[in-house]
C-alpha cells in the first residue's frame, strides 16, 4: 500500500507538538548551579597533615602530573636512651590539571587518605601554567569536599569502628574493675579500722568502773 502523501510531515509535526508541550530541562548555567552527583570528579583536594611523602600517588599516576619534593629531618628520641628517628617533611605537592586525566588512581592508592575528590569544576585559567595547583591551593579545595555518605543500615560495621569499640569496651571494663577493687579495698580498710577501735571503746567503761 503506497504511503499517504504528507504522512511523514504529519509525524514530524506531531513530535514537534509533543516536545513543545513538555517542560524544558535546560539549566540556566552559570546563573543556576547544577546539582552534581556526590561522587563527581571535579578537582583534587590535599589534606596535608595525612601525607607521609610515600610517593605512591606520583609513581602510580599514568600522566606523571603530580610533583612532590621533600627532605628528611631527624626526630630526637622520645625517651632517654632511645634511638633517634628520621621522618620525611613535605616541601612541595603540586598537581598539573592540564595533564590530569581524572582517573582517580592517586586517590585510590593513597594509604593515608590525604587526597580527596571535590565536585568543584570552575577553575579554568587563561594561562595553562596556572593550572598547576600547589599544595596551598590544593588544601583550599579540601573545604569543598563533601562529607562521606551515610552507611547502609544493613551494611557491616567498618573494621576501624569495630576495633575502636572493642578497645573502648576493654578500657571501660578495666576501669570498672579498678574502681570496684578500690571500693572493696576501702571497705575492708574501714572495717579493719572499726574492729581496731571496738576493743578500746569497750575497755574504757571497765576502767572507769574500777576507778
Amino acid at each position: 500500500m503506497p504511503p499517504i502523501p504528507g504522512s511523514g510531515l504529519a509525524k514530524g509535526l506531531a513530535v514537534t507538538l509533543r516536545t513543545m508541550t513538555k517542560k524544558t530541562v535546560t539549566e540556566q548555567y552559570p546563573d543556576v548551579q547544577p546539582e552534581l552527583p556526590p561522587r563527581t570528579r571535579g578537582v583534587i583536594g590535599l589534606f596535608e597533615e595525612n601525607c607521609t611523602v610515600c610517593m605512591l600517588c606520583a609513581r602510580e599516576c599514568p600522566d606523571w602530573c603530580i610533583y612532590i619534593d621533600s627532605h628528611k629531618e631527624t626526630v630526637p628520641a622520645a625517651a632517654p636512651g632511645g634511638r633517634e628517628r628520621s621522618r620525611n617533611v613535605l616541601d612541595r605537592f603540586a598537581i598539573d590539571f592540564s595533564l590530569c586525566m581524572y582517573c582517580g588512581i592517586c586517590i585510590e592508592v593513597c594509604p593515608f587518605d590525604a587526597l580527596f575528590w571535590s565536585p568543584e569544576f570552575e577553575y579554568s585559567e587563561t594561562d595553562i601554567r596556572d593550572l598547576t595547583h600547589e599544595r596551598d591551593k590544593l588544601r583550599e579545595w579540601m573545604w569543598t569536599v563533601p562529607a562521606p555518605p551515610a552507611l547502609d543500615p544493613g551494611a557491616e560495621e567498618p573494621k576501624e569502628l569495630a576495633a575502636a569499640r572493642k578497645t573502648a569496651d576493654k578500657l571501660a571494663a578495666q576501669r570498672e574493675a579498678a574502681e570496684q577493687e578500690a571500693a572493696e579495698r576501702e571497705a575492708a580498710e574501714q572495717e579493719a579500722a572499726e574492729r581496731e577501735a571496738a576493743p578500746r571503746d569497750t575497755a574504757r567503761p571497765e576502767q572507769e568502773g574500777r576507778e
